[in-house]
């Protein structure tokens, strides 16, 4: 642990930011996670509005930069093009 004040609360810092930026990066998997079910269950109204919720969730943590900005359009993209194969 640190001995200066100020590190001690660099780390008490350090420990908040990661546990919000974990949640955060958790809230984008299980997006993620909700677009893939509605796609697999073959549902594309259920996948188009899974979709639109969770891009705003990968733009949000994105701009947030938690999650950097090329990984979330290739997120979204690879999203978008799987519920553009379903038939």
């Amino acid at each position: 642990m640190a001995n200066i004040k100020s590190a001690r609360k660099r780390a008490r810092q350090s420990e908040k930011r990661r546990e919000h930026n974990m949640s955060m990066r958790t809230a984008v998997r299980t997006a993620i996670k909700n677009v893939k079910k509605a796609v697999a269950a073959g549902n594309k109204a259920a996948a188009a509005d899974a979709l639109r919720q969770s891009h705003g969730v990968i733009d949000r943590v994105a701009n947030k930069r938690v999650l950097h900005r090329n990984a979330a359009n290739r997120h979204k993209s690879r999203l978008a093009a799987a519920i553009k194969a379903l038939q």
